[in-house]
């Protein structure tokens, strides 16, 4: 079989694109399932395939992932999992690091769950957790303009020019960000809305005015609000929650 070789799905006359199979059997994300077919990772009836066109039937044809193979049952329960951490500064966003705290070890459920997006380890707050692979990815793409709210609070007052440059879009390295949304809370607090999640974005944007971020916590993804969930704690999303998070 070539690598860009399709199976056909006896349900459909093309078949499933392994991304959203692996997705959905909860191996991990869409996007991150991109990146192991590319990197050949993956193999189909035991032949190696690196094009994300590649399709699949889960119920006829043997899809590994190093070597291991991916497990889909029909009949099992397929309802994904939406959960909500408040995670505390130390803990990385990742489903694995050697000798670090992840955010995974804060909420035992059975399900392989995914954070949506990252949160880096200084940072606190809310953090989405699934194993719904298109939510995942329409979260986690900026071209979906999902919302994520955070609370900030600077080492030295935060100056009016200051709060209005973030809001109108900063270069942070090479690229210019987005406009946001600003608002002031205290003389060195403001909240930020944001429609994308640059690497270390709020940081390096308030780096930029010359100050510093002493505490910075995210308190919305979406329509979904950190409240007064205590830090470490975690609870599974409500119905009406996931229902308007999914439409």
């Amino acid at each position: 079989m070539s690598k860009s070789t399709q199976i056909t799905d006896p349900e459909t006359a093309q078949g499933i694109r392994l991304q959203k199979i692996l997705a959905h059997c909860g191996v991990c994300s869409r996007r991150k399932a991109e990146t192991l077919i590319l990197d050949g990772r993956v193999t189909v009836n035991g032949s190696v395939v690196n094009s994300l066109g590649t399709r699949g039937d889960p119920a006829k044809d043997r899809i590994c992932v190093d070597g291991k193979s991916v497990q889909f049952n029909k009949n099992e329960d397929v309802s994904h999992t939406y959960i909500a951490v408040n995670k505390p500064k130390g803990v990385v966003t990742t489903c694995a690091q050697k000798n670090a705290k992840i955010i995974l070890d804060l909420v035992p459920v059975k399900k392989r769950v995914y954070p949506v997006g990252r949160l880096d380890k200084d940072s606190v707050g809310l953090v989405l957790l699934t194993d719904d692979g298109d939510l995942h990815n329409r979260l986690s793409h900026p071209s979906h303009d999902h919302e994520k709210e955070y609370l900030v609070f600077t080492v030295q007052p935060v100056s009016d020019p200051d709060l209005s440059a973030m809001a109108q879009g900063m270069v942070i390295d090479g690229k210019k960000t987005r406009q946001a949304r600003v608002c002031r809370v205290s003389e060195n607090g403001f909240k930020i809305v944001l429609k994308q999640g640059l690497n270390r974005q709020i940081r390096k944007m308030v780096g930029k005015t010359g100050n510093q971020v002493a505490m910075l916590k995210r308190i919305r993804m979406a329509n979904i609000h950190l409240g007064s969930l205590p830090p470490g704690k975690w609870r599974y999303l409500t119905e009406k929650e996931v229902k308007k998070l999914t439409q």
